[in-house]
């Protein structure tokens, strides 16, 4: 028994050390896959909103916008509200594009579902409901979930 004690504790360990390292990620990732969700939907947003004034408005649209910047052409304003939509339009193209390339929303889904087993885990294990030769076969199933998730020394 003391022998197996010691080896619930190890494991125990190892979960801890893993769920340290799936917050570190979850830290670390959330907040870009947030930037890059809120600049595709501001940049997909504003491009319409420039391209929709002209669009609608027409004529005295443009004249409207050409007499309160103080502009000689109306050429201008036309000008700068395509190139201000071209930009704003790329950047929501480039941001959705990344999120999707690196499979940000999927990796931490991933992570914070692997990081609830961990728990659920952990839990039965601490109240001796699990034997431990299937805790460590559950234990390996979870964590391999997530491979991209960087491992953190056993405490």
């Amino acid at each position: 028994m003391p022998e197996e004690s010691g080896i619930r504790q190890d494991l125990l360990d190892r979960i801890e050390g893993k769920r340290d390292g799936v917050n570190a990620y979850l830290h670390r990732v959330r907040p870009r896959r947030n930037r890059l969700t809120n600049i595709s939907i501001i940049g997909s947003a504003l491009a319409a909103v420039l391209t929709a004034g002209p669009a609608l408005g027409g004529a005295p649209f443009s004249s409207g916008v050409q007499h309160i910047l103080s502009l000689q052409d109306d050429s201008t304003v036309w000008r700068v509200l395509c190139l201000a939509a071209l930009v704003t339009s790329v950047s929501a193209t480039i941001a959705t594009n990344l999120s999707k390339s690196q499979d940000i929303s999927a990796e931490v889904i991933a992570a914070e579902a692997c990081n609830a087993e961990l728990e659920g885990l952990r839990t039965s294990l601490e109240f001796g409901m699990l034997p431990i030769r299937e805790a460590v076969k559950l234990y390996q199933q979870y964590v391999a979930k997530v491979p991209f998730v960087e491992d953190t020394p056993a405490r």
